[in-house]
């Protein structure tokens, strides 16, 4: 079952800038943080914890998904 996503309101990086490629992150909603492509606002999106959210944020803030 996918999540409500009726009320997020998304947000796209300020550090994006002008570039196309970026997601949007929605952090409004009770235990739920939802990520869709900025480029594709009516399409799907996926839905972390905000735990998994934060491992996540963690691991790029430190370089793991680095090539």
């Amino acid at each position: 079952m996918s999540p409500d996503l009726t009320n997020a309101t998304f947000h796209k990086s300020s550090l994006s800038g002008t570039h196309d490629n970026c997601i949007e992150v929605a952090t409004n909603l009770p235990d739920l943080v939802a990520v869709r492509d900025s480029k594709d606002p009516s399409g799907p999106a996926l839905a972390f914890t905000p735990a998994q959210w934060r491992s996540f944020i963690g691991c790029v803030n430190t370089g793991a998904f680095d090539a």
